[in-house]
């Protein structure tokens, strides 16, 4: 079973709508144009895209932030770098960043959705979230933690209903490994010092990954890419930003050994 993991685009452009200046959208936009713009690279994602279709994982998954600021205009730029994989017969598990949920404009909103729709084959919708999709006997729960925040911040938040949810889906006999995807990492090593940046409410999350109920989680956000797993591979992996580091993660599940191999891929 080989999944490729990806994360954290961040296409990026200029303000689409004079609106812009009056939400959040202005700190993504003057972000992208003052750094993100000479950090980030599309052509990363492209080259990211062609490994994915020569190497034909079973499942590839983008756990969020392909735009830097929610507009339409950068879905629609990554929308047609990812277009051949979307075509492909691979399915794509694709879980919205906290830069793709920015703010609460219909037509920002109703972009991200059409692009979970777009990304899925029409298989899930956003408003679906929390749900599981098995393949190739893996497991995989897929968790929402982005919605917009204040204007100096990032935060996540796992709604304690969806932590519910998935703590009683896993008391239900498994048929394989269980990977818990979302954007944000569950396992922070400096709250304090990210407190901009950090996810809130998912304690619940974290012990059923320590206790092994959860095998593995997969998540982007923190744009470099770090893996914290044990022997069998189990842990947490973070994608990091593929058109920044031009990496990702290639894993591989071995049934009989029942553990996991993590390769970071340096497309570069």
């Amino acid at each position: 079973m080989k999944i490729i993991h990806f994360s954290d685009p961040h296409a990026g452009g200029p303000a689409e709508d004079w609106l812009a200046y009056l939400d959040k959208r202005w700190v993504g936009v003057f972000n992208y144009r003052f750094r993100r713009k000479f950090r980030h690279d599309l052509g990363k994602l492209e080259r990211a895209v062609a490994y994915i279709l020569d190497r034909k994982p079973e499942v590839a998954v983008c756990t969020g932030d392909l735009t830097s600021s929610g507009q339409p205009g950068e879905f629609e730029r990554v929308r047609s770098i990812l277009r051949p994989l979307r075509e492909s017969s691979i399915p794509v598990l694709y879980l919205p960043g906290n830069h793709d949920c920015y703010v609460r404009r219909p037509k920002c909103v109703r972009a991200v959705n059409e692009m979970v729709e777009y990304l899925s084959r029409g298989d899930y919708r956003f408003s679906e979230l929390p749900l599981v999709r098995r393949y190739g006997g893996v497991e995989f729960l897929l968790l929402n933690c982005s919605r917009p925040s204040n204007l100096l911040c990032s935060w996540g938040f796992v709604d304690p209903r969806d932590a519910d949810w998935i703590a009683d889906y896993c008391r239900q006999p498994r048929t394989g490994p269980r990977l818990l995807l979302s954007h944000y990492p569950m396992l922070e090593d400096h709250p304090v010092l990210r407190l901009r940046h950090r996810l809130f409410g998912q304690r619940r999350l974290v012990e059923l990954l320590r206790s092994g109920r959860i095998d593995l989680s997969l998540c982007g956000h923190v744009h470099r890419p770090y893996r914290r797993v044990d022997g069998s591979g189990r842990g947490e992996v973070c994608a990091g930003s593929v058109t920044r580091n031009g990496t990702l993660f290639e894993i591989d599940y071995d049934p009989v050994a029942d553990g996991f191999t993590i390769e970071l891929v340096e497309l570069d």
